[in-house]
């Protein structure tokens, strides 16, 4: 099994390292360690998690966060990471279409 971060994700990630890191400098480091902690689970638990549409979601065991991946093959494609706060499933539409325009592979 491979985990593969698309770039919409990662850009999440650093929304919210930026967003941490304005907080209290380090908590930014401790908020990427713990989401790619999250992330990295997907190895042991992939496809286990609740189902919405071809996405499966989980949330951070630390942040307010969750992570939106999607399988094909033995690869989880991590589409979004996003903040739990804010309604994600309507910032997670415009997530899918990007990504299946030019990340589908």
């Amino acid at each position: 099994m491979k985990i593969r971060i698309l770039p919409s994700a990662n850009a999440d990630l650093r929304r919210g390292y930026r967003f941490y890191e304005r907080q209290s400098e380090g908590v930014g480091d401790y908020f990427l360690d713990s989401l790619y902690s999250d992330i990295d689970s997907i190895l042991l638990f992939a496809g286990i998690h609740p189902q919405r549409g071809e996405l499966f979601r989980f949330r951070s065991r630390r942040f307010p966060y969750w992570v939106y991946y999607r399988m094909d093959g033995d690869t989880a494609f991590v589409v979004a990471v996003l903040d739990a706060r804010r309604a994600p499933w309507k910032t997670i539409r415009r997530e899918i279409l990007e990504n299946e325009k030019g990340n589908k592979s």
